[in-house]
């Protein structure tokens, strides 16, 4: 079973975790999410004529400062000197839309999962927003961590503990 949780004091009062005594450690998470959208929406984004520019790359680079400011947008998080940021934007396997993909690094005291998930969610926001205008059916979905490694807790994968490839 899980650990209890850790945001949560003796009194059951929401409380900010002390990591002042962990050790630090290269921590990195990886994190996806998918912009499901009409075929036709995924031509005109793969084509660049979306009428507000480039999806893609505002996409990404939305889901890079969301990663940023991660402390800002969840309450408890702590702020973090992120050493690495990184946004993929791909086509789906299934052709069905987008697949979004974070990865964040640090050394640090603290994982990073928060950070490798909020980048998704927002730059799935941003595919959505600048491409609503074509498509306002388009569904997010199937945002999850894939994987994270380093600190107390060690590494983790969702293909190693669900089966999933």
């Amino acid at each position: 079973m899980a650990d209890a949780l850790s945001h949560i004091d003796a009194n059951g009062t929401a409380d900010m975790v002390d990591v002042g005594g962990k050790a630090e450690t290269e921590r990195v998470a990886v994190a996806e999410g998918s912009v499901f959208m009409k075929p036709e929406t995924l031509e005109l984004i793969r084509s660049g004529n979306a009428k507000k520019g480039d999806v893609i790359g505002t996409a990404r680079i939305a889901g890079i400062m969301a990663a940023k400011n991660t402390a800002s947008l969840i309450p408890l998080c702590h702020p973090l000197m992120l050493t690495k940021v990184g946004v993929a934007i791909t086509e789906r396997d299934d052709g069905a839309g987008l697949r979004v993909e974070a990865t964040v690094r640090l050394s640090g005291r603290t994982g990073v999962e928060m950070e490798a998930l909020t980048a998704v969610s927002i730059a799935c926001l941003t595919i959505y927003d600048m491409a609503k205008a074509a498509d306002k059916g388009m569904e997010i979905g199937e945002t999850r961590l894939l994987s994270k490694s380093g600190g107390k807790s060690g590494d983790w994968s969702r293909a190693a503990s669900t089966g999933e490839t």
